[in-house]
C-alpha cells in the first residue's frame, strides 16, 4: 500500500501528504498559539474547510492565492472565498461527493455553527469522509456535537478517524468516547483541545479511555508530530 501522512499542526489544522499531493485541513495557523508552523512554510496542492468559523478558515486566502491550491468547502464558503481574490474553488454540499486527483471527498453532516469571521452566512457546517487512491479511508468530524448517524459514517470502515474532544464548542471526552464507539475506526486522533482554556482537555486520559472500549487504536500526538499510514 502507499504511504499516507498525517500531521497535526495545532487545533483542529492537518496536514495530508498522499503521493504528489498535500491536502491541508481547516488551516488556522496565524494566531493560532500552538500552530506548529506558519502558512508561509507550507504549499498545498488541496485546502478543506469544514466550516466558517475563523479558527477553520484560519489562513485559506493566502494559501490558496499563493499556492494556486484547489478549496474544496461549501457553496457559501467558496462563494465568500472567491470574493476574497481565491480562484479555485469546488463546492459541494452534505452528502455529495466528488473525485479528485488525490481520492475521493464525501462531505458529511456536522452539528454546529458556520458563520464566517465577517458575519457572512457560512452555510451548514461539514466533515469530511476521504477515501484514497489505495481505499483508505479518513472520516475529518470538523467541530460537531455527537450524533447517532456516525454509526452510518463508520459502516464504510474507517481506517482513522480525527475527533474534537475539547468540550464547549464540540462535543468533549465523553461525547468522543460514544463517538468512536459508533464510528469503529481502527485509530482515533484527537484534536480541538488545549488551543484556549475553555478547551483544554488530557487526551492522554481519554486514549486510555479508548484503549479500554478494546476495538480501536488511539494516539493523542503532540502538536507537529506526524502519523504514518504505511
Amino acid at each position: 500500500m502507499a504511504e499516507h501522512r498525517l500531521r497535526w499542526l495545532g487545533h483542529s489544522a492537518w496536514q495530508l501528504e498522499t503521493g504528489e499531493f498535500r491536502v491541508l485541513i481547516d488551516p488556522f495557523l496565524s494566531g493560532n498559539p500552538v500552530a506548529c508552523v506558519a502558512a508561509s512554510d507550507l504549499q498545498p496542492t488541496h485546502i478543506l474547510v469544514s466550516h466558517g468559523h475563523g479558527d477553520h478558515v484560519g489562513d485559506t486566502v493566502e494559501l490558496a492565492v499563493r499556492t494556486g491550491a484547489t478549496v474544496v468547502a461549501n457553496y457559501e464558503i467558496c462563494e465568500w472565498l472567491t470574493a476574497k481574490g481565491v480562484k479555485n474553488t469546488h463546492a459541494m454540499n452534505l452528502g455529495g461527493g466528488h473525485d479528485f486527483p488525490f481520492g475521493r471527498v464525501k462531505m458529511t453532516i456536522a452539528h454546529h455553527s458556520s458563520m464566517l469571521p465577517d458575519g457572512s452566512d457560512g452555510g451548514c457546517p461539514g466533515g469530511f469522509l476521504l477515501r484514497l487512491s489505495d481505499g483508505r479511508k479518513i472520516y475529518y468530524a470538523g467541530d460537531t456535537a455527537l450524533f447517532y448517524d456516525m454509526l452510518l459514517i463508520g459502516q464504510v470502515g474507517l481506517d482513522v478517524a480525527i475527533l474534537p474532544i475539547g468540550d464547549n464548542y464540540t462535543m468533549g471526552p465523553a461525547d468522543a468516547l460514544r463517538a468512536v464507539e459508533l464510528l469503529r475506526p481502527k485509530l482515533v486522533l484527537p484534536c480541538h483541545y488545549n488551543t484556549w482554556p475553555p478547551i483544554a482537555q488530557d487526551a492522554e486520559e481519554w486514549i486510555k479511555d479508548v484503549r479500554q472500549l478494546g476495538k480501536t487504536n488511539a494516539l493523542a500526538l503532540r502538536v507537529g508530530d506526524t502519523h504514518v499510514l504505511a
